[in-house]
């Protein structure tokens, strides 16, 4: 069944589905299985709104990358040679568009456009949260941060991967990884112990807690 949330179809698996693995969903899908995409996105959707809002924050779309990138995912699988590393494979999607998106953005601030391409006029605040507007001026801060920082910041402090699932997820070296890592952490705890609500959010080392 169909369940919609905003822009989102979240697909379903009824409950007396049997549990596959993912190497025979890859290989069903391949098949033309018609209910092998709807088994990989409800096993895997989660995972990826969870790393692209978590990158992205509150309003970063993530539903609509989300799709993307499971577009992205089914266009490619027929090539994918190992059907039991179907996760990396939509793992490594979901941080190709996350990157790409980065980029856009970074281009877009640069230049001072709007996503619709116009100046952007000056956000009003509205009724958020204290904790909805902490994460909106976190990600701000996160908005210094090129594409490869960022993403790799994300990864090792909002994902918690160790150092070599960081360095493997970015096809990097380790220390290339830990580079990106460590000039991430330290100009974003500058920034946040510079801000006086922030601060208090420091976690362990001096590193922002933003996890959801």
């Amino acid at each position: 069944m169909e369940r919609k949330v905003g822009s989102l179809v979240r697909l379903v698996v009824p409950e007396t589905e049997p549990e596959r693995e993912d190497s025979e969903l890859a290989r069903a899908f391949v098949r033309g299985e018609p209910w092998a995409a709807r088994a990989i996105w409800t096993r895997h959707a989660p995972m990826v709104f969870r790393l692209l809002e978590r990158a992205l924050g509150p309003n970063g779309e993530a539903d609509d990358l989300t799709q993307s990138v499971f577009l992205t995912t089914f266009a490619g699988l027929p090539r994918l040679r190992d059907p039991e590393a179907l996760r990396s494979f939509i793992y490594s999607v979901a941080l190709r568009i996350l990157k790409w998106e980065l980029r856009r953005r970074r281009v877009r601030r640069i230049v001072q456009l709007s996503p619709a391409g116009v100046v952007p006029e000056v956000p009003v605040r509205g009724a958020d949260s204290e904790n909805r507007e902490i994460l909106v001026r976190f990600y701000r801060l996160l908005d210094g941060l090129n594409a490869s920082e960022r993403t790799a910041f994300v990864l090792r402090h909002m994902e918690g991967f160790k150092l070599e699932e960081v360095a493997e997820h970015l096809g990097v070296s380790l220390a290339t990884a830990k580079r990106w890592i460590s000039r991430g952490s330290q100009r974003v705890s500058a920034l946040v112990a510079a801000d006086a609500e922030l601060s208090s959010y420091l976690g362990e080392g001096g590193v922002f807690d933003a996890r959801g």
